[in-house]
């Protein structure tokens, strides 16, 4: 059997337990918050009050800050292509009756609420340029990227268990910068959505720990693939109007490396969660190769670690159309 319908089997004996992985996971739209919980009500009396702190608060915070949190709410709202791709895997059919399509579905509609609670508070927060971000969020989705897992199952699940790591991560110490400076609606906002993506994270990682116990050779070397590569973030085709396909990424990634959003040494620390979550050190049966690729795996950590403490971060005042003038 080729490698490729040996992953179709492993990923049709995952789906027998789908619905236990969707109920555990993922919440109803009933029970889980709504971006309107986080926003001024427009039926109320104090609506135009609300919307002026919110203006007043956000003046306080840096221009370094508002282009973070519009790189974080632009990848937010690309998530029509990051369903694509989760659906085009090997093993997953648009088909109502699969169970894959089923969980992607109801998580890419949990997803779609942080774009959306985002750009609605960029759009009140007076700050930024709703035009240009839209022009930014529109190429986005336009221009595709590719993470390098084709429709392979494994390699996708280790770049959504990194990626819905690192965007916790994000929105996390967005929460810390904006609770400092006396913006605490942002910062409850961002907290929560953070807690959405551990959520996420923890689920994707059961997919990958699943997968070791039925072929945890081929796991181990799709890990080891994907960790070669690096994760491609998914915003690194970011761009203005006007501009080539991602003008913007290094600058936005500098930013946010400079304010402590996401850092060199939270891509070190996912990689050694990963390792943890999975227990890799455990794992049995691997061929010869496969133990090459967790010995490999097992430091890359370390190696990664004294490469990014060499790293210097530049001070320089980048221009983005994002912004207003404050």
């Amino acid at each position: 059997m080729s490698q490729q319908n040996i992953r179709k089997e492993v990923m049709k004996t995952l789906e027998q337990n789908i619905d236990a992985f969707v109920q555990k996971f993922l919440i109803p739209p009933e029970k889980i918050w709504q971006p309107t919980d986080f926003l001024p009500h427009s039926q109320k009396d104090n609506f135009l009050e609300e919307i002026k702190e919110i203006q007043e608060l956000s003046k306080d915070l840096s221009d370094d800050f508002w282009i973070v949190l519009v790189g974080d709410t632009i990848t937010e709202e690309a998530l029509p292509t990051y369903e694509s791709w989760l659906m085009d895997l090997d093993g997953i059919t648009q088909h109502p009756d699969n169970g894959w399509a089923k969980w992607i579905r109801t998580w890419t509609a949990e997803e779609n609420r942080h774009g959306d609670v985002l750009n609605k508070y960029l759009y009140l927060s007076g700050r930024v340029n709703m035009r240009e971000v839209e022009i930014t969020t529109q190429h986005l989705i336009t221009d595709g990227f590719d993470i390098g897992t084709a429709s392979d199952p494994y390699k996708n699940f280790v770049y959504t268990s990194f990626q819905e790591l690192a965007t916790y991560l994000s929105h996390n110490n967005v929460a810390k910068i904006a609770r400092k400076k006396g913006h605490k609606v942002l910062a409850k906002l961002s907290k929560i959505i953070a807690g959405d993506e551990m959520r996420h994270h923890m689920a994707y990682t059961a997919f990958v720990k699943e997968i070791f116990k039925i072929d945890p050779s081929e796991m181990m070397l799709a890990y080891l693939h994907m960790m070669k590569h690096k994760i491609v973030m998914p915003a690194y085709h970011l761009r203005e109007s006007f501009a080539q396909k991602g003008s913007l990424f290094n600058d936005f990634s500098m930013i946010a490396q400079r304010i402590g959003v996401y850092t060199g040494f939270d891509y070190v620390d996912i990689l050694r969660k990963l390792n943890d979550a999975w227990e890799i050190d455990k794992i049995t049966g691997l061929t010869a190769e496969a133990e090459k690729a967790r010995d490999y795996l097992m430091k890359l950590p370390a190696r990664m670690a004294k490469i990014t403490e060499r790293i210097v971060i530049p001070d320089t005042k980048f221009q983005f159309k994002w912004l207003n003038p404050v």
